[in-house]
């Protein structure tokens, strides 16, 4: 699954590929985006498509905190303490969950209309390789584009408005616009490097206009791998923070 992509595109390209009739996000540096990082995404509103940004990691499954907090909970019994479920629960660290496979789950299912969908652009993405792992060494990434000179295009995401949750332990609850993104089977480029995933990739207008406005019997058609020779393996990119 992707858990690092890079964007060196700055907003006024992404504006004017979506169509956003404005941008709320402020100043975008290039770099890499990492989860739980606040990164910019192009959703619907009310005046119109809209480029704004958001943190990276969607609300985990109820039954995942749920479980997390009852061996919490059952940890505190054993050394005697008393334990408010309810606060424990609220309380629960949720990092988020970056990527979105299954869209029949009825924890999506509430999130596939068309006021939740969301573009996530980027330039290229990285998946480990432990194929190039060297001996003891960390494993490198592997980078992917759409053609040798990082043009942009875009992840198929869903958005949270004002999810309050902990993200974090030292920030305690924080209330925050939260995305993921779609994953598929991996098409031929990719499956060598990683062959269970690979991120639902849209690259023309058509795309963007069907995931931001057709109804979800026809936008799910776009969770599938993207044609094989439009993807291209590339050296790491020159704008990250050393990924």
């Amino acid at each position: 699954m992707c858990n690092l992509y890079n964007i060196s595109k700055g907003p006024q390209a992404i504006l004017d590929f979506t169509r956003a009739m404005r941008s709320e996000a402020g100043n975008l540096e290039p770099g890499s985006v990492y989860p739980d990082y606040s990164a910019p995404i192009v959703r619907n509103s009310d005046g119109g498509r809209v480029l704004a940004r958001a943190r990276w990691g969607l609300p985990s499954s109820r039954k995942a905190l749920m479980d997390a907090a009852s061996r919490r909970a059952d940890k505190l019994r054993a050394k005697g303490k008393e334990v408010d479920f309810d606060q424990i629960l609220k309380m629960e660290p949720d990092g988020g969950t970056t990527n979105v496979r299954n869209t029949a789950s009825r924890h999506w299912k509430p999130w596939l209309g068309v006021e939740n969908r969301c573009l996530v652009p980027f330039t290229s993405f990285a998946e480990p390789d432990p194929a190039n792992q060297p001996v003891g060494g960390r494993t490198p990434n592997a980078w992917f584009s759409i053609g040798p000179d990082y043009p942009l295009a875009f992840f198929a995401g869903i958005w949270v408005s004002q999810w309050e949750s902990v993200r974090k332990v030292r920030d305690g609850l924080v209330t925050a616009d939260l995305y993921g993104f779609l994953t598929t089977e991996p098409n031929a480029v990719v499956a060598p490097v990683h062959p269970k995933a690979m991120p639902v990739i849209l690259t023309t207008a058509g795309e963007v206009d069907t995931w931001l406005s057709a109804p979800w019997e026809e936008a799910k058609a776009l969770q599938r791998p993207v044609d094989d020779e439009l993807l291209t393996i590339v050296p790491k990119p020159e704008a990250t923070d050393g990924a």
